[in-house]
């Protein structure tokens, strides 16, 4: 049982208001995960950190960064624990496997599986690994085998009835399909033309053979994954400098030089009428996009460089897509009663017209069809599955999957 050293008052009035928030807003709706969130001091896998920032319920804590400053673990938000450990329903006695490691998150299933269940948490590194095994046997949770290994490679383990992966994943390891009990579940946050979800996975059978279907999607971000499957997105620099950088994630345009004069053009600006809420989701738009434009992309612009020949709202992300010789991104503006914005759609290139207007019918497309409904279903298949054994609206090809994206029938 963990240690029942006295903490601060205040950390644990910062502990019940972070679960009152969770609960409020729908990331918490079990009661064994409200009572593990409130049990297990959060600030304490998270030393040196104050309580404010330990018990910020939207907010990751960074716990190392590279020597460019680039984020290699975490700690996630309360939010975004809870909302995984909603979708991957652990249970007493199960046995759980969490790829991505840190003490914290172990700590939470441990209390979930019981002293009957088992929890293995690896890490590819050993510095992360040292760390939550002495978090973790400090805090009386010693029974949680703490691994060091590549986990995208197989681990000696047997079966588990949970694999859960806490750090962003651009494909899908077999080997974490075959460490699954029959009808086991994966959560993982998957990567899909740079869009990040974290998906809760379950086994089908179907004619061709096994394949995972997605049961619950959420919009999340994550720290990417290490190792032997990590993957980084490749930059197309529009102009030729810093200035604006397209980010493709599956690789980029057939012809990216053909993008060499788009900026030469006049900017061609159009206002759609698809008009929503300051605080609604857009998941489902974002994935619309992915689904419908064959060169989406997503857009940054270098701010020390800026000379204006692009004008998106956040300059550090806009969605975006390519189209041969000509290049389109989202925008927004406030409504009058300044209670909603407005989508809007700038291009560059010799068809702006024509390629701004394709992505505006898009975005209406999806406030006819698609808005304020469910996520696109997400089926994970082994690469070389052929095409026509895959369900899908739009396919992605990885290295060891084929990841369907496909609206459910409206």
């Amino acid at each position: 049982m963990p240690n029942t050293t006295v903490e601060p008052a205040e950390a644990t009035r910062l502990r019940n208001k972070v679960v009152d928030e969770l609960r409020a807003d729908g990331n918490i709706s079990s009661p064994e995960i409200e009572a593990v969130m409130r049990k297990v001091p959060r600030h304490e896998f998270i030393p040196d950190t104050p309580l404010d920032k330990a018990y910020d319920t939207y907010a990751a804590v960074i716990t190392k960064t590279d020597e460019h400053g680039v984020q290699l673990s975490s700690v996630s938000a309360p939010q975004i624990q809870a909302m995984m450990l909603e979708q991957a329903q652990v249970k007493p006695g199960m046995r759980v496997l969490e790829i991505g490691s840190g003490g914290l998150n172990a700590a939470y299933l441990a209390e979930l599986v019981g002293p009957k269940g088992e929890v293995v948490t690896v890490d590819i590194d050993p510095g992360v690994t040292d760390r939550a095994s002495r978090l973790l046997e400090e805090h009386g949770y010693d029974k949680v085998l703490v691994v060091t290994a590549d986990a995208a490679e197989p681990l000696p383990i047997g079966e588990v009835d949970v694999v859960m992966v806490t750090a962003g994943a651009w494909d899908i390891s077999p080997a974490w399909i075959s460490q699954l009990k029959q009808g086991g579940r994966l959560v993982v946050p998957l990567r899909m033309r740079g869009l990040t979800r974290s998906v809760a996975f379950t086994q089908v059978v179907g004619e061709h053979g096994p394949y995972l279907e997605s049961e619950s999607t959420r919009i999340c971000g994550f720290v990417p994954m290490q190792g032997s499957t990590a993957h980084r997105e490749e930059l197309l620099l529009v102009n030729g400098t810093p200035e604006i950088g397209l980010k493709f994630d599956d690789g980029l345009p057939a012809d990216p030089h053909r993008l060499d004069n788009a900026v030469t053009f006049p900017r061609h600006e159009l206002w759609t009428g698809v008009v929503i809420g300051l605080q609604e989701l857009i998941d489902t738009l974002q994935m619309a996009m992915a689904i419908s434009l064959p060169g989406f992309c997503t857009m940054a612009v270098d701010e020390d460089l800026d000379t204006g020949l692009v004008a998106p709202v956040n300059k550090r992300f806009s969605l975006a897509a390519v189209e041969d010789d000509t290049f389109a991104y989202l925008v927004t503006r406030r409504t009058e009663d300044n209670k909603h914005i407005e989508y809007g759609v700038h291009a560059l290139g010799p068809n702006a017209k024509q390629f701004a207007d394709k992505v505006a019918d898009v975005l209406r497309d999806w406030e006819a069809n698609r808005r304020g409904g469910p996520s696109p279903t997400i089926r994970v298949y082994p690469a070389g599955t052929p095409d026509d054994q895959i369900q899908a609206d739009q396919v992605i090809d990885k290295v060891h999957s084929r990841i369907s994206l496909s609206w459910p029938p409206a």
